[in-house]
């Protein structure tokens, strides 16, 4: 194992982080958060060679790119972890048996966290500061894409990292190399954790291939259900923002779906679409209503590769049902639990909405671009499970924790005919 080294490194960084005290804690991030801010130059400067090398129209530039304005809005996220409660040590459940044993089931550090993820630079602030502030070591492989952005943010991490003495093997970038990826995914008796995030074929290549722990992430396919008694001003706002607000990303409508009786309000609904170039895939009657109304160009036919697809791009597709129940089934279908979205001024239609659909996120009159981290209140995030082991939704600090049982008594011991009583 060639990275063997490395991961040991990393279990020692994560045992030291474990007896880290709070404060000492809080204090390393705010420094952290200062330093990103103080190194604002060099980590853009960085950056524009990750951006140089691709195409402006690649739909992950907008997720590669770092600003002025987006790196101190990450020092803001990174205070605002620090600012939050310690999720560690906290007591979930306790119990005193008869004999007088105390059990207490007590939160506690991962250990080592591997995560894989794409063109995206900001996730490894993100990732850092979550992590650290639980006491769990981070081993980040990132895309190539974001190599030198990625590069540049752990270089300054480590530089507050030593400058606190504080062990430098609590973060660690791998190199961009796919066998490096596959030795990560087998580090078992390492690496505690897996958390890919990025595409819905990363997600697949890591879930197949790994033998640690996964907690999967990042792909969403969500869609917005226009219904019967849906509020058309509202439905506007929501589509628009869901679609456009950043197309990159895993929380944006990908699929509008839109009861019969109100397909003539589709014109309406997807006016503000248009300033934006938004191509929409549309099946035959939201085709028939639209041709006319909507850009010829920007208008085509729906194929069965328009529903289930997570766009990432300024495409959109729509299908129009019969009913609230063909809406639901088409959800289920395609969907990849990650948020789902109904517009409707009906709440009994609502709130079994809120029941029926299988997702992380089910939102009512609400733009599903709410699904993250900071916006939960959580700080940050390390990523949207899709799953329900464990972790759903936005993963923040208590969800990158795990528990153990702590138990202690005054010389208890368990006789054979406790024993007896319990098997029987």
């Amino acid at each position: 194992m060639i990275l063997k080294d490395t991961f040991i490194s990393a279990r020692k960084a994560a045992n030291e982080l474990n007896l880290l005290s709070e404060d000492k804690t809080n204090e390393v991030l705010l420094a952290v958060a200062e330093q990103a801010e103080a190194e604002c130059e060099y980590i853009l400067k960085e950056n524009k060679r990750d951006l140089d090398a691709m195409e402006q129209s690649d739909p992950k530039y907008d997720r590669l790119m770092l600003t002025e304005k987006r790196i101190f809005d990450i020092a803001s996220d990174i205070r605002k972890v620090a600012s939050l409660p310690s999720p560690l040590g906290r007591i979930l459940w306790e119990d005193v048996r008869p004999n007088g044993m105390k059990i207490s089931k007590v939160s506690v550090p991962f250990g080592v966290i591997g995560i894989i993820y794409e063109a995206r630079p900001n996730v490894t602030f993100d990732v850092f500061s979550l992590c650290f502030k639980a006491g769990s070591a981070c081993i980040l492989k990132g895309g190539k894409e974001a190599q030198y952005s990625n590069k540049a943010i752990t270089e300054v991490i480590n530089r507050v990292l030593i400058k606190f003495g504080i062990n430098s093997n609590s973060v660690t970038l791998l190199d961009n190399d796919r066998a490096i990826s596959t030795e990560l995914l087998t580090a078992v008796g390492y690496v505690d954790l897996i958390i890919p995030r990025g595409s819905k074929n990363l997600i697949n290549y890591v879930r197949d291939n790994a033998k640690v722990p996964v907690i999967e992430t990042g792909a969403g396919i969500c869609h917005a259900y226009f219904h019967t008694d849906g509020d058309i001003e509202k439905g506007k706002k929501i589509i628009f923002n869901g679609k456009t607000r950043r197309v990159s990303v895993c929380n944006a409508i990908d699929s509008v779906i839109i009861d019969k009786c109100r397909v003539s309000d589709l014109p309406t609904l997807f006016a503000p679409l248009k300033d934006k170039n938004v191509i929409v895939y549309a099946d035959e009657e939201c085709f028939a209503t639209l041709k006319g109304e909507y850009p010829d160009d920007l208008l085509k036919n729906a194929d069965n590769d328009s529903w289930g697809t997570e766009f990432l791009d300024y495409k959109l597709s729509v299908k129009c049902v019969n009913n609230y129940s063909e809406a639901v089934e088409h959800i289920a279908k395609y969907s990849s639990k990650h948020s789902e979205a109904i517009i409707t001024e009906n709440n009994e239609v609502s709130e079994q909405f809120c029941k029926e659909v299988d997702a992380a996120c089910v939102y009512c009159n609400v733009s599903t671009a709410f699904t993250d981290g900071g916006q939960f209140g959580f700080g940050a995030e390390i990523g949207i499970s899709t799953q329900k082991l464990h972790a759903r939704g936005p993963m923040a600090l208590n969800e990158i924790t795990s528990y153990k049982y702590i138990i202690r008594g005054n010389g208890q011991t368990r006789d054979d005919a406790t024993v007896q009583k319990c098997c029987q």
